[in-house]
């Protein structure tokens, strides 16, 4: 029979078991030093008590530069210990692997929405391949929300506004269903800010897709967005100037008007549609309007979804991270 009330949560990610070792070791360091600080404190307390107000005081202590520098080094030795581990634990884990499948995940008050690339969309719940790295892009609609999944010991912050657009990734190991968590409050819903993210085997995970095929993929979606919004008249594939053409756009870097340059990825679009003046592109006037308020977020998805369509597959940065590490070493 399973237990009711685990010690730990269910380890179900290539994740969980490194964020589980470095948790423990903190622990053991912890403990042992507590004991240590309060039996040293308790055995000198009592070995060198004052008995009676007629005893004499105790000679001055001058001090042991041995005992003061080991005391001094050890912990430092081991705090250097902690850092290292949890630096490189938190490089691994904010670094997808190369070829991480992506998938986008908005979150509101009071529901996680997600959209597949291939069209596919739910509520509240994920499906997943076993033994695939995933890669979420994710946005907030209104206030800060938190994407917890307790099992793959993974969490990262939802923030709204422009240019805030958070990256997450884990590898599921173990096919089932976990508990999905807003570890953020969010308001006077946020405990029902719940979900389940579905792992299935790939033969099923694909069963799933054709079951629940979407009418349209996401870039499908944003290139009928990309017209009806009137992005086209200026941005069509294979504009020139005046007019800025968005083929192969994403992933290279742009000049700016002033000198700067910034790498075309999702944050940059998405604050281009959103607030297109912030970041004016060297020969080009600050002409295109805001759409903020005329487009959700799940279609500014869709756009940039459209956009990095445009560009060849083999010009696309891996999993929008210039330091993206060749597969995963889980």
């Amino acid at each position: 029979m399973q237990n009711a009330f685990p010690l730990f949560p269910e380890s179900a990610s290539t994740m969980s078991g490194q964020v589980d070792a470095l948790t423990f070791f903190l622990t053991l360091v912890s403990g042992l030093m507590t004991l240590l600080i309060f039996a040293t404190i308790t055995i000198l307390a009592i070995k060198y008590r004052r008995r009676s107000p007629n005893d004499p005081l105790p000679a001055p202590i001058h001090g042991s530069w041995l005992l003061e520098s080991t005391w001094s080094i050890v912990p430092f030795l081991v705090m250097l210990i902690m850092f290292a581990w949890g630096a490189r634990l938190f490089f691994d884990n904010y670094t997808p692997p190369v070829g991480a499948m992506e998938i986008f995940v908005v979150g509101k008050q009071w529901m996680w929405k997600v959209q597949h690339p291939e069209g596919q969309r739910e509520i509240n719940e994920l499906h997943i391949p076993v033994g695939r790295p995933i890669m979420l892009t994710m946005a907030s609609e209104d206030v800060i929300h938190s994407f917890f999944i307790p099992a793959f010991r993974v969490k990262h912050d939802v923030v709204p506004g422009v240019g805030r657009y958070s990256q997450l990734w884990f590898n599921a190991t173990k096919v089932g269903d976990y508990h999905l968590f807003c570890a953020e409050y969010c308001g006077n819903q946020h405990s029902g800010m719940t979900g389940w993210i579905h792992v299935m085997e790939p033969a099923d995970y694909q069963a799933w897709l054709s079951l629940h095929g979407g009418n349209a993929t996401m870039a499908q979606a944003g290139e009928t967005l990309f017209g009806q919004l009137g992005c086209a008249t200026c941005h069509a594939p294979g504009a020139t100037p005046p007019n800025l053409s968005l083929t192969n756009m994403y992933g290279h870097p742009v000049q700016l008007v002033g000198g700067a340059t910034v790498l075309a990825d999702e944050n940059y679009i998405r604050e281009s549609i959103i607030n297109p003046r912030a970041k004016v592109v060297l020969g080009y006037p600050p002409v295109m309007p805001t759409y903020q308020g005329q487009v959700t977020e799940e279609g500014v998805l869709q756009l940039i979804a459209y956009i990095k369509s445009l560009s060849r597959p083999s010009e696309r940065p891996a999993a929008n991270n210039a330091n993206a590490r060749e597969g995963t070493k889980k």
